[in-house]
């Protein structure tokens, strides 16, 4: 049988009520270096940087010029409402800062419970390029995940007892994902193909781990901006950060 690394393990001792549970509530304003607007950047021709994705060191999603000057790293959890509500109110704003080549965004994992490892999972199942507007459709999906979990308790219970290659599509079946994601490109053979790969499925709980550690982070979501932590979970108090760094929209 195969042993399950330390931050695995904690991935999959997380209850369900985790998933409901608030997500980080720090608001203080962090003081950010201040820049000279730049000069927008162009893409390769016959592309466009709010379709360019590179995977990072640190096996982040990178959307946008991975050499931008202004960078900027979310650390997520698929399970956060604070994440969620960051997706829907902020993506569309970034994308227009990221299309000037001068900004990118980076989208980290950092995994909360066996749920949020279930989906980061399915959003790198197909190409890289789905994977922010995926995730961005599974937080739009939250709280139907949530009853589908609540409704289906005893078969999400019983995926936490299978043995791991079939474990998380237990999970994913007991939490709706596999009809979601189905429905948005990725067939269901592939979706179980994906949640067997154990091995990636531990490098995800790994690296999670690992920086979080590495940063002290400890909630979510947590904004990176040029190396810098920032204290700070509102897209309204974050903007004008970019700002100061010197992003523009045009």
């Amino acid at each position: 049988m195969k042993r399950l690394s330390v931050s695995l393990k904690f991935a999959l001792a997380a209850p369900i009520a985790l998933a409901l549970a608030a997500c980080s509530g720090d608001t203080d304003e962090t003081v950010v270096a201040e820049g000279e607007a730049g000069e927008t950047i162009a893409a390769p021709d016959g592309t466009s940087w709010e379709e360019t994705v590179t995977i990072s060191e640190q096996d982040g999603y990178i959307l946008g010029n991975p050499d931008a000057p202004i960078k900027l790293v979310e650390y997520a959890s698929h399970t956060c409402g604070g994440c969620a509500g960051f997706a829907a109110t902020a993506k569309p704003s970034i994308k227009e800062y990221v299309a000037t080549g001068m900004v990118s965004f980076e989208q980290r994992n950092l995994v909360r419970d066996p749920i949020d490892l279930t989906i980061a999972t399915l959003v790198r199942c197909g190409p890289k390029e789905n994977m922010q507007t995926l995730s961005d459709m599974a937080w739009g999906e939250l709280q139907q995940t949530f009853a589908n979990v609540n409704a289906n308790g005893a078969a999400y219970e019983a995926a936490g007892r299978m043995p791991l290659e079939q474990r998380f599509v237990g999970i994913a079946q007991a939490a709706g994902l596999i009809d979601f994601f189905a429905a948005r490109g990725i067939s269901a053979d592939q979706q179980r193909a994906c949640l067997s790969d154990t091995a990636k499925i531990e490098s995800i709980a790994n690296n999670s781990s690992a920086q979080a550690q590495e940063l002290g982070i400890n909630s979510t979501p947590t904004f990176i901006l040029n190396g810098e932590k920032v204290n700070t979970i509102s897209w309204q108090s974050l903007e004008p950060m970019l700002q100061r760094a010197g992003a523009r929209t045009e």
